[in-house]
């Protein structure tokens, strides 16, 4: 027997199998994650079960019947064919690759990557300690990785202090605001942040440059679809408002 037919619970005779509840966690989108286990799949057989109690109490009742059903049922409708309407509006609006490298080439001088750096640091609790490493540094005593092996708190002197590539706005204030100031290869005094005292080291600099277009074109055949149907959407309404009087008050 499929495991996914296999029957859970009976509520007055109408089967919850394993399949109603694996869709029901399939329809909780994010939130599925929290219900991947045996625990998790027994709380949602509850929630089917109480579902399928309410649902057989407002059948015993004629509940279906009641004028406020009927009038949420009427409003619910009425959602859901706008919603069809829309869908059928949207349906013909097609995208081919070629508008999306016409767009890029449009919007070409908008594509481009921020400034970014390469940089080590040496992280130390005193002002005093980082001046101390600079001049031996500076001396030629040790290098600035072994030092960094050797001094730093961070977690990246394992790295010689190695930061790898980072952007603008991606360190605290104080560490951004010097190392973006420095020139390839220089070695700064201490900073201080949050964090204890820094020496940097600045190991490259890359200019802002142009985003290649198989980096970016995934991205962009979303918004260029996007645009493609606000504008049919923004159509449809227009000609529906010819076609149908809009009396405002």
């Amino acid at each position: 027997m499929d495991a996914n037919i296999r029957i859970l619970a009976r509520v007055g005779g109408v089967a919850i199998t394993e399949a109603d509840v694996t869709e029901a966690i399939a329809g909780m989108g994010p939130k599925a994650q929290a219900y991947h286990s045996p625990e998790g799949r027994r709380a949602i057989l509850d929630q089917l079960i109480n579902r399928q109690l309410l649902l057989a109490e407002a059948k015993r009742n004629f509940y279906e019947a009641d004028p406020a059903f009927q009038a949420q049922m009427a409003k619910i409708k009425d959602e859901l064919l706008a919603n069809f309407a829309l869908e059928k509006a949207l349906a013909g609006v097609r995208l081919d690759e070629a508008e999306v490298k016409q767009f890029y080439e449009e919007h070409k001088s908008e594509m481009m990557a921020d400034e970014t750096v390469e940089a080590s640091h040496i992280l130390v609790d005193s002002e005093a300690k980082a001046k101390e490493i600079a001049a031996d540094i500076a001396a030629g005593k040790i290098t600035f990785a072994d030092a960094a092996k050797q001094y730093s708190s961070c977690p990246s002197s394992a790295e010689g202090g190695s930061l790898g590539a980072f952007g603008r706005g991606q360190m605290v204030p104080e560490f951004d605001r010097a190392v973006f100031a420095m020139e390839v290869g220089e070695i700064s005094g201490p900073v201080q942040t949050q964090f204890g005292y820094h020496l940097i080291q600045l190991n490259a600099k890359h200019e802002p440059e142009e985003i290649p277009y198989e980096k970016i074109k995934a991205q962009l055949a979303q918004q260029v679809m996007a645009d493609k149907q606000q504008k049919a959407y923004t159509s449809k309404i227009n000609q529906l408002k010819i076609m149908i009087p809009v009396d405002l008050y």
